[in-house]
């Protein structure tokens, strides 16, 4: 039988083997420098086209751990910047560049190409007076992004594209998608960013280390309109319908829902007006016949919650509390 990987992580994980981790990870940083620095960018056209790790994912173990441009193949990072760029312009790629991360500096040249040396500096020397003013003056002219800063992050939105800086590492996440979401604060940031764009009457609370509460109302007048007996023979109707979708569809998807979220709950106010609200934390919930197991909430979970909170607004007019 061959050496299989389960050898390998067994050995690693048996303390008795502790002396021998430091030879096997030498061999392993010593076999991803020949692929990434030597074997890959010899041929620059297999490079570009089909590089030697999927979606250059050890470009992303490099830069994530803050490692600088003299440490990265740099043909190849060339070709995933220019991949990120092509198809934010909109023009074909060879693969759509999800969860990539860029250097800051490569980031704001794609972005705001006019300002990003300046944007560079007063990102990294935190003037941020001057830097929200150069976003301000984009906007005014017409520039199709929204962002919202906080202590650690600034988020953008590109449509439907989220890319975040992180501000306290020289580094940034474009269209985030499958990685997973590392703060309570950045959840509270990407839910802002979208309510200030799409639901803007919405109550968003941050408990430190614990959980993001996002409450909303549907309105008593709203409610008491809605008919039990409300039918739809399509799936069109039912989507458009609110009768039947909150008698038939709404159960259903706060169920679904709450796999994403630690708790939902529903309660009626002295108002008689319906309270909606999601406790949401960096884990996501799967039921198992026999537990319960917490993975990681990651954006296009989150996104999930967005577009369900968006559909719930525009349907039922939700008001802030």
């Amino acid at each position: 039988m061959p050496l299989e990987d389960s050898h390998i992580l067994n050995f690693l994980d048996n303390p008795v083997n502790d002396r021998y981790k430091s030879e096997i990870l030498d061999l392993l940083i010593q076999r991803i420098n020949d692929l990434c620095f030597k074997e890959c960018q010899v041929d620059r056209i297999s490079c570009t086209l089909t590089p030697l790790c999927s979606r250059r994912f050890l470009l992303r173990l490099r830069i994530k751990n803050e490692l600088g441009m003299e440490d990265l193949p740099k043909f190849c990072y060339s070709v995933h910047k220019g991949v990120v760029e092509r198809d934010f312009r909109g023009k074909t790629v060879v693969y759509k560049p999800s969860d990539s991360y860029l250097f800051l500096i490569d980031f704001l040249d794609i972005f705001f190409h006019g300002d990003y040396r300046k944007l560079n500096k007063f990102i990294s020397f935190k003037n941020w007076k001057d830097a929200l003013e150069i976003f301000e003056e984009r906007i005014a002219n017409g520039e199709s992004f929204r962002y919202v800063k906080s202590e650690n992050y600034f988020v953008f939105k590109y449509e439907d594209r989220l890319h975040i800086i992180f501000l306290n590492k020289d580094y940034v996440l474009t269209n985030a998608n499958r990685e997973n979401i590392e703060s309570l604060e950045l959840i509270k940031d990407i839910i802002e960013l979208n309510s200030s764009i799409s639901f803007p009457e919405i109550r968003i609370i941050l408990h430190a280390s614990q959980f993001v509460e996002v409450k909303v109302k549907i309105p008593f007048d709203i409610i008491s309109k809605l008919n039990s007996d409300g039918i739809a023979s399509t799936e069109g109707e039912k989507k458009e319908n609110p009768d039947y979708y909150f008698w038939h569809q709404f159960p259903k998807d706060l169920e679904k829902l709450s796999g994403l979220c630690d708790k939902i709950t529903l309660q009626m106010n002295q108002f008689n007006d319906l309270m909606l609200t999601l406790f949401i934390n960096k884990e996501t919930y799967t039921s198992t016949d026999e537990s319960r197991q917490n993975i990681p909430l990651r954006y296009r979970d989150l996104e999930e919650i967005i577009d369900f909170i968006e559909f719930l607004y525009t349907k039922f007019y939700i008001i802030w509390v």
